[in-house]
């Protein structure tokens, strides 16, 4: 295989507000915790039972960031894409650590707003930078669409808005 894909989709909730940080850049990074969670019934017992992945997510693009930091808090549910990047540092014992976080990228990333007009107190939209053919996404600022009575569609097509055309049972 010549090429590779380091690509990830997430629906889940934030389970903690956007927090900012500037870079010595002076570029900012918005950061939060998404939660995603599995359900099932279990066979032998007939219970319900739930299990939560919890994913750290960077987004390093200003427009999106400006988005994540308006309108996103604590509960929100997003659906975003991004990709997988793996950092080490040094904790505050002395040891090296591993981590791996979700990160929209510059000039890359999604994120659309799944929350209704009600819960958030502003308007549904998908946001994303705009895509330039070929590899990378173009600058500028972002492209919304939507509105209405239900999330809107992701930049790039109608593939999301079409699977979420009825009630989400999680």
């Amino acid at each position: 295989m010549s090429g590779s894909v380091n690509k990830v989709i997430l629906v889940g909730n934030l389970g903690r507000d956007p927090e900012v940080r500037t870079l010595p850049s002076g570029d900012r990074v918005v950061s939060f915790s998404l939660a995603t969670t599995e359900s099932w019934r279990d066979k032998n017992s007939g219970e319900r039972r739930d299990r939560t992945e919890w994913h750290n997510v960077s987004i390093f693009n200003e427009n999106l960031g400006k988005i994540a930091e308006q309108y996103c808090k604590k509960g929100s549910k997003i659906y975003l894409e991004g990709q997988l990047q793996t950092r080490e540092y040094q904790d505050k014992d002395g040891n090296q650590r591993k981590a791996t976080d979700v990160v929209l990228q510059r000039f890359r990333g999604e994120l659309t707003l799944l929350d209704s007009r009600n819960a958030r107190g502003g308007e549904e939209g998908s946001y994303a930078e705009p895509r330039s053919g070929g590899y990378g996404g173009g600058g500028g600022a972002p492209q919304r669409s939507g509105g209405g009575g239900r999330p809107a569609q992701v930049s790039g097509g109608g593939r999301l808005s079409d699977a979420l055309d009825d009630d989400i049972p999680f």
